[in-house]
């Protein structure tokens, strides 16, 4: 039996701050390097890529709370104690476009080649059509071999694209799903895209189940994972957004069927990053608003089909219950969080029922955002690098950052008894025709 409250959980010495300006991390976290960017509030989400032969992360660029660049920057982690910055990519006519700009980024692999979707969310004005810039990066080191391939355009859904997440499905192919400002998640065919038919790559749609309250217009998706899942064969989509958490099997694009949804939390009107276990079993849901903890979900009861619906977490974890998460990674028993103004955190959910944290270090040191929420600047995006372990942040104001972990010297699910399944995708076997 479940106990029905959220369990708050920190580990003595590890909680109440948790850093001082003399104090910014823990002893087992290790700065390699910081490159700053550039702009006050003007950084978002980033992407490694995995292979260490191709040493790259990117990083998309945005004006949050003034004028800032709209665009993407790549980094060279040749050596990861010193970041380099190989290009600033930025969308023309910067000073029309209003609010925001590039936000998520992804990359993937195709027929031998390498590529990067930066995705764009402008509110209003020029720009408010396109949803994502696809480029080929195939030629790094050498910047002047990337080249723009396609623009995804959306202009039935003006806003753009806030998140976006590549996923290798069962029929080998590139998947990317998107959110959009209405209810459901969009799916292209990124060998569509990458061969001169971005206007046919929009293959499927994986709706938002109905909110009581809410028109479909009134509803969208905020956060999205794929991943394959290894009891039951089935691609499964995990989305969160307007009044909670749901995962479909999608392995059938044209037919996906609604498995387990998480609704009805207390205190949970809106999900955002929602990412399982290697095994499916647990996963962990964010909700972003201040004073909210990542809660632990155990998925077993819907597993074994006893319910469809699962409302009450098993746990939760915060480094500050006054500040907030923005994403996080799993890396089994590990999660990898990107905390805002707490920075980058790292907590263990080896005995998911008392999640411990096991590592930090404070990216932002600056004051609090008076004029917009104020517990949110800092760290806003994580990865991590399975081959090495290697850790990076970006922060919205003080730019890239590379860690390592004592002990963490790269990741494989099976060395944990899981799947050796994450956020990564393999691109190794063969493309289909």
């Amino acid at each position: 039996m479940r106990y029905a409250f959220i369990i708050l959980l920190f580990t003595p010495g590890l909680a109440a701050g948790q850093w001082t300006a003399l104090d910014r991390g823990s002893d087992n976290i290790t700065v390699l390097g910081h490159q700053p960017l550039g702009g006050r509030m003007t950084v978002t989400d980033l992407e490694l890529e995995q292979d260490l032969d191709r040493p790259y992360a990117y990083v998309g660029r945005a004006s949050i709370l003034e004028e800032g660049p709209k665009g993407m920057d790549v980094i060279d982690l040749s050596d990861p104690a010193n970041p380099r910055v190989l290009l600033r990519w930025r969308l023309e006519d910067q000073d029309l476009h209003m609010n925001r700009g590039g936000m998520d980024v992804k990359y993937f692999q195709h027929r031998g080649r390498h590529y990067v979707v930066q995705s764009f969310e402008f509110s209003q004005g020029p720009g408010s059509d396109l949803g994502a810039v696809v480029f080929d990066v195939t030629g790094l080191p050498d910047p002047d071999q990337i080249r723009e391939v396609a623009r995804i355009m959306i202009p039935e859904y003006p806003g753009g694209f806030h998140n976006i997440f590549i996923y290798r499905h069962s029929n080998s192919k590139p998947l990317l799903l998107t959110t959009v400002r209405t209810g459901k998640a969009h799916v292209y065919d990124l060998s569509m895209v990458v061969d001169g038919k971005v206007d046919e790559a929009l293959i499927a749609h994986i709706p938002l189940p109905e909110v009581p309250g809410r028109s479909m217009r009134q509803t969208s998706y905020h956060d999205m994972y794929a991943a394959w899942h290894p009891d039951t064969g089935e691609d499964r989509f995990y989305g969160g957004g307007t009044g909670g958490y749901y995962i479909w099997d999608f392995s059938d694009l044209q037919n996906p069927e609604l498995r387990i949804t998480l609704t009805g939390i207390p205190g949970v009107d809106w999900g955002h990053t929602f990412t399982p276990s290697p095994d499916g079993r647990y996963v962990v849901a964010e909700a972003e608003y201040q004073y909210a903890p990542l809660r632990i979900f155990d998925l077993e009861p819907a597993l074994r089909g006893e319910v469809t619906n699962i409302r009450t977490p098993i746990s939760a974890w915060t480094a500050n219950w006054k500040n907030l998460v923005h994403n996080h990674e799993v890396r089994w028993p590990y999660v990898f969080v990107s905390g805002y103004l707490d920075g980058l955190q790292v907590f263990s959910l080896a005995d998911p029922e008392n999640p411990r944290t096991v590592g930090w270090y404070a990216t932002y040191l600056g004051p609090r955002t008076d004029e917009w929420i104020s517990v949110i600047n800092g760290a806003f995006g994580v990865d991590v690098r399975n081959a090495d372990g290697l850790i990076v942040i970006s922060d919205m104001t003080t730019g890239f950052w590379t860690f390592r972990m004592d002990g963490f010297n790269g990741w494989n699910g099976e060395n944990w008894g899981q799947p050796n399944i994450s956020s990564v995708q393999d691109w190794s076997e063969p493309d289909t025709p």
